[in-house]
């Protein structure tokens, strides 16, 4: 059965993000497991943005990721429902990601946590979810 979660398309566009196509965070059920199909977001300008991280959760609702961005080569940006901004680290031994456009997430319950999970691209290869922290806009002081 697939389910498809609403996508808030307003929260790309207050991030700078545009849409390439319909884009759902979708859930597959399959013989009572939970598979997550996560689309990522190209910036459609490019915006210089300074991020600064903190502390993280150690796991995040399934229900509440919204759509993910790649930040560099081993991390993925998670875009929350509460317009906040989760990234994800993967493992040392993570190859280099490149999700062409969605990756699948198979959590054991109704979160995504690290050392946990792993992210799936299309063409088979995985990376465990290392350890998430939190994105927040670094302003300059005047």
């Amino acid at each position: 059965m697939l389910l498809p979660l609403p996508l808030l398309t307003w929260l790309a566009g207050l991030v700078g993000l545009q849409a390439t196509g319909p884009m759902t965070v979708s859930r597959l059920v399959v013989e009572q497991e939970v598979i997550l199909r996560v689309p990522v977001v190209r910036p459609r300008m490019p915006r210089i943005i300074r991020w600064e991280e903190k502390k993280g959760p150690k796991c995040i609702g399934s229900d509440q990721i919204v759509a993910a961005a790649l930040a560099d080569e081993r991390s993925v940006d998670f875009l929350l429902r509460d317009r906040s901004r989760i990234r994800a680290q993967m493992d040392d031994d993570c190859p280099t990601l490149d999700f062409y456009g969605n990756f699948y997430i198979q959590p054991r319950d109704s979160k995504v946590c690290a050392k946990r999970e792993e992210i799936r691209s299309r063409i088979g290869g995985s990376c465990r979810i290392q350890r998430f922290r939190r994105i927040v806009p670094k302003f300059a002081k005047d």
